[in-house]
């Protein structure tokens, strides 16, 4: 990062980044906005006990995003966390005050809330399957539950009132009709991947909404969208995630 001190820097953390949206995002939001005080940069972090000494090294650091596989493990290094991200139990955006005081926000419970509202019918019943227990999917389960949408969580070794992938038949797909994949599965380059799920047992009344941004048609949403069922990317959740840190990141 410039060394300049009127620069205001910015960046993700997380492991690996290969993958990463934000630098670009922000990059074009700053070029086409004329925003001149501010970078972005990708820093990648394998392990969350370098944290500390990340932050020493950019004094000019005004904030963070923090994706996979930090949003749990970056908690207790933060001086405060924000109430609604105390709750969901997980943080990917951190704002760092010119003194260096650390605070946590979850701006991704913001982003899915307003594009999965957006994007299901009104009069949607059902109940949810949420695919993945790590930190993404603790800002779905706590949507979901502001909006009373029952769920269940699937993993691949389920806990106590988990799902395992073996549970999800036919009469359990009769009542949960919501299908959001918060697991990594099927991001570029590892496209062919996808959670296994029984694919032909979905029809139109289905609705599979994947985190997953890139390819902008996962494997998942593809084989559901050949059993009828309706199907969401991540783009529009990440855009608005990513704008909601920017207006924590330049809140007076």
């Amino acid at each position: 990062m410039s060394g300049k001190t009127n620069i205001r820097h910015f960046g993700l953390i997380g492991f690996p980044l290969s993958h990463s949206f934000s630098r670009q995002y922000f990059r074009e939001k700053f070029e086409k906005e004329g925003i001149l005080d501010a970078q972005y940069e990708n820093l990648p972090l394998e392990n969350i006990l370098d944290f500390p000494a990340l932050i020493k090294r950019f004094p000019n650091l005004r904030g963070l995003n923090v994706t996979i596989p930090h949003k749990q493990a970056v908690m207790p290094f933060l001086d405060e966390i924000e109430a609604s991200a105390q709750v969901i139990g997980a943080v990917n955006t951190i704002r760092v005050e010119p003194e260096g005081r650390l605070t946590g926000f979850n701006t991704d419970a913001y982003g899915f809330e307003r594009s999965l509202l957006e994007w299901l019918p009104a009069n949607f019943k059902g109940q949810a399957l949420v695919l993945g227990t790590g930190g993404a999917s603790k800002a779905i389960c706590f949507v979901l539950t502001k909006n009373e949408i029952q769920y269940k969580l699937v993993s691949r070794s389920p806990g106590e009132g988990q799902l395992g992938y073996e549970d999800i038949d036919k009469e359990l797909l009769e009542k949960y009709k919501l299908i959001v994949n918060t697991t990594p599965l099927g991001t570029h380059p590892n496209i062919e991947s996808c959670p296994d799920i029984p694919y032909d047992l979905l029809g139109p009344n289905h609705y599979l909404y994947d985190l997953v941004y890139n390819p902008s048609e996962t494997k998942f949403m593809r084989l559901g969208a050949a059993s009828g069922a309706q199907t969401h990317n991540g783009l529009q959740m990440l855009i608005l995630q990513a704008e909601g840190a920017w207006q924590i990141w330049n809140r007076l």
